[in-house]
């Protein structure tokens, strides 16, 4: 293994599955997996050793809910990124979990492609989901508004949370792709954003913040 890996560890109550995560993950280049375990404690009290940069949890762990462990691996380090993994893609669940701090979540079972998809998306974007995650958050926004906002771009924005092509957008709105293209530019700078995934998170962000008060 190469110093500049990403290290990752493993957080999974089923240790059949160990190998199976460890060896997916050691499939895609420039990552490795440093250690696995099947409690928040055990993984927290080896944290100084194996100095991840992704922690991949379950949420069922033997110890605790991997989702209350999420504060006690930033309390480590604030950086270290988050993805919660499990069987369920209840929208609350999914929503507390990124409120406590989750950099990610996807749905079991873990593909080779799904992970690649996911670490790859979370070094380049900073955030990951698995597909039906995404439409479960997208869908949560559909037709609400946002002020700082224009009406042209809540609407693509809506548009752009079903899922909606910059071409699909611009048969809609009767109006060019670049048209199109210009308006998501000036949304990713008031979210100061560079992607999709980005977005999503950031608004998930300001819609938990609108419901605090």
């Amino acid at each position: 293994m190469k110093n500049s890996n990403i290290r990752i560890i493993l957080l999974e109550k089923d240790t059949s599955l160990h190998s199976v995560y460890k060896n997916h993950i050691e499939d895609i280049e420039g990552y490795e997996v440093v250690g696995s375990y099947t409690s928040a404690k055990d993984a927290i009290k080896d944290f100084k050793f194996t100095k991840p940069h992704i922690v991949l949890s379950e949420i069922d762990l033997n110890d605790m809910n991997g989702v209350d462990a999420i504060k006690l691996f930033k309390k480590k380090d604030w950086e270290v990124k988050i993805i919660m993994f499990s069987e369920i893609n209840d929208f609350d669940i999914i929503k507390n979990a990124f409120k406590k701090g989750a950099n990610g979540y996807l749905t079991k079972p873990l593909t080779l492609d799904k992970l690649e998809h996911a670490l790859r998306s979370m070094e380049k974007e900073g955030a990951a989901m698995s597909n039906d995650i995404v439409k479960k958050i997208i869908s949560n926004f559909h037709k609400k508004t946002f002020a700082f906002f224009s009406e042209r771009e809540n609407q693509i924005v809506d548009f752009l949370c079903q899922g909606a092509t910059y071409k699909m957008i611009a048969q809609k709105l009767f109006v060019t792709p670049s048209a199109v293209n210009f308006h998501i530019q000036n949304i990713y700078l008031k979210l100061d954003v560079n992607s999709k995934s980005e977005a999503l998170s950031k608004l998930e962000q300001l819609q938990n913040q609108l419901e605090e008060y």
